[in-house]
C-alpha cells in the first residue's frame, strides 16, 4: 500500500506556526488582564482525567482588604468603649472638710467635664485654670469627737488629703483598763482589709492600740483618700474622746479663670484643646457644732468625638497603605520564585518524565516493523490502545480531544507503543522533545498522522 507523503512528512512551518500563534495569543491574553489577576492550574491523573482550578488574586485582595477593615473598625471601637466606659467613665468621689482634689483629663479624648453634688450639701466650689495649681495653701482646722464604741463596732472618718498634708489626733479614754484600736488606712481597700482582721497591722497606713490619753501624728506622702478609724474589740463600751488636727495642704486657685459652686445644679468646665486645662474641686472647712461632714459628688467626662473618628480613619489609611506595601512585596516575591521554578524552555527540557528502556519491556510486536513502510500496517491490525476513533468513543467529545492541549481532536498515534492521544501539534512536540508516551511512558520513536475520509 503506498503511503501518501503527507503523512511522512512533518511540517516545521505548521508546527512553528501553532507555536507562534499560541505565544501570540498568550501575549494578548497577558496584555488584555492586570497582572497576578488570575492563575490556573491543570492536573493530569491517571489517562483521561484532569482538574482545572482558577484563583482569581482580585478577588482575593478585596476579601483581604474588607477582612482589615472589619479588624481595625473592631480594635478601634474596643479602644474607644474602653476609653470612654473605663479610663474616663463617670466616678464617684466623697471629701472630707477642707480638702482640694484636681482633675486634669487629657485634651485628646476628653471634651468637657461635668461634676454633680449628689446630696446638695453646700459649701463646694469647682474652680478651672489654664496650669496645674501648685501645693502652696496651707491650712489648718480641727475638729473634736465624743463618741462611744460598742463591743465589736467601728468608727471611721474619711479625709482627702494631699502630699505634704499632716494629722495629730490626740485621744482620752474614759477608763484606764480599756484599749481600742486607732488606725490611719490609705484607700477603702485597705479600711476593708482592717475591718475583716483588725488585729493585722500591716494593711494600714499607722496602727495603734490606744488606752488612757496620748497624741499620734502621721505625714502624708501621697495625695490620697484616707481613712481615720477606730475599733472596740474589748468586751463592754469604751467612750472615747477624740481631738483631731489636720494640716491640710491644698492647692491654690487665686488665678483660677472660672469658678462654680455646686448646689444642687451641676457645673460643667470645657477642656482646651490641644493642651487643655485643670479642674480642681475644693471643699470648705468644718462648721463648728458639725460632725463627720463628707461631700459626695458625681464626675462625668464628655468624649471628644471628632479625635474617634479621625482616629478611626487615620488607622484605616495607615492599615490599607501597609497592606499595599505587603501585597506589592508579596508579588514580586512571587514572581521571582515563578520565573525560578520555569526552569528551561521547551526546547531543552521533555513534556512528561522519561522512562528508559528495557527490553523485557518490549513486548509488542511493533518493533519488527520497518520504520519507514510499515507503520499503517500496524493501524491496520487494529490494536485496542492504537484506536482513537470508533468503539463508542466518538459519542464522548471529551475522549476524542487532545489529552495534552484539549483543544484539536487526536489525529496521530506514537510508535512503537501505537498510542492515540494527542493531536499531530502536540505529538510533534513531544517526539521532538525526545519525550515518552503520556499512556505506557515508553520512550517515543515516530509520530504518524492519522487521515480520515
Amino acid at each position: 500500500m503506498q503511503q501518501p507523503h503527507s503523512s511522512t512528512a512533518i511540517p516545521s512551518s505548521s508546527t512553528s506556526n501553532a507555536e507562534t500563534s499560541l505565544s501570540i495569543q498568550n501575549a494578548q491574553v497577558s496584555e488584555n488582564r492586570p497582572r497576578q489577576s488570575r492563575r490556573v492550574r491543570i492536573t493530569y491523573g491517571g489517562r483521561f482525567n484532569r482538574t482545572i482550578s482558577i484563583t482569581d488574586d482580585s478577588a482575593i485582595v478585596r476579601d483581604d482588604k474588607w477582612s482589615c477593615l472589619a479588624v481595625i473598625f473592631s480594635l478601634w471601637f474596643f479602644v474607644a468603649v474602653t476609653m470612654i466606659m473605663g479610663v474616663y467613665g463617670s466616678m464617684s468621689v466623697a471629701l472630707g472638710p477642707c480638702s482640694s482634689i484636681v482633675f486634669h483629663p487629657n485634651p485628646v479624648f476628653v471634651q468637657y467635664v461635668k461634676v454633680e453634688n449628689l446630696q446638695a450639701n453646700p459649701g463646694l466650689v469647682l474652680y478651672g485654670t489654664y496650669q496645674y495649681p501648685s501645693l502652696d495653701v496651707v491650712s489648718t482646722w480641727r475638729e473634736t469627737f465624743n463618741i462611744s464604741i460598742p463591743y465589736g463596732s467601728e468608727k471611721e472618718w474619711k479625709l482627702y488629703l494631699n502630699r505634704g498634708s499632716e494629722v495629730n489626733i490626740s485621744y482620752s479614754l474614759s477608763s484606764e483598763s480599756s484599749s481600742v484600736y486607732l488606725v490611719i488606712a490609705e484607700g477603702a481597700e485597705s479600711l476593708s482589709e482592717w475591718m475583716a482582721d483588725p488585729t493585722y497591722p500591716n494593711t494600714t497606713l499607722s496602727w495603734n492600740m490606744i488606752h488612757g490619753t496620748g497624741m499620734i501624728t502621721q505625714e502624708i506622702f501621697r495625695s490620697s483618700s484616707y481613712y481615720v478609724a477606730l475599733g472596740n474589740l474589748e468586751g463592754e463600751e469604751v467612750e472615747v474622746e477624740l481631738n483631731l488636727t489636720v494640716k491640710a495642704i491644698l492647692h491654690n486657685t487665686t488665678n483660677a479663670y472660672y469658678k462654680c459652686a455646686l448646689t444642687s445644679s451641676p457645673c460643667g468646665l470645657n477642656i482646651f484643646f490641644p493642651y487643655g486645662n485643670t479642674a480642681v474641686l475644693v471643699s470648705p472647712a468644718p462648721q463648728q457644732n458639725t460632725s463627720n461632714e463628707e461631700w459626695y459628688v458625681k464626675l462625668s467626662y464628655g468624649p471628644r468625638w471628632l479625635t474617634y473618628i479621625f482616629g478611626i480613619g487615620g488607622l484605616t489609611m495607615i492599615m490599607f497603605w501597609a497592606f499595599n506595601v505587603l501585597t506589592k512585596l508579596q508579588s514580586a516575591h512571587d514572581d521571582r520564585v515563578e520565573s525560578r521554578s520555569e526552569g528551561p524552555g521547551p526546547d531543552q527540557a521533555s513534556l512528561l518524565s522519561r522512562k528508559y528502556d528495557d527490553r523485557s519491556s518490549w513486548g509488542s510486536s511493533y518493533d519488527s516493523l520497518p520504520e519507514d513502510e510499515e507503520d499503517l500496517d500496524f493501524l491496520a491490525g487494529g490494536s485496542t490502545d492504537g484506536k482513537c476513533l470508533g468503539d463508542g468513543e466518538t459519542s464522548n467529545n471529551t475522549r476524542r480531544l487532545c489529552a495534552i492541549c484539549f483543544d484539536a481532536p487526536r489525529d496521530c498515534f506514537f510508535l512503537p507503543c501505537g498510542h492515540c492521544v494527542a493531536c499531530y501539534e502536540c505529538g510533534t512536540r513531544i517526539v521532538e522533545a525526545a519525550g515518552t508516551c503520556p499512556v505506557c511512558r515508553r520512550n517515543m520513536k515516530k509520530v504518524r498522522k492519522i487521515f480520515t475520509v
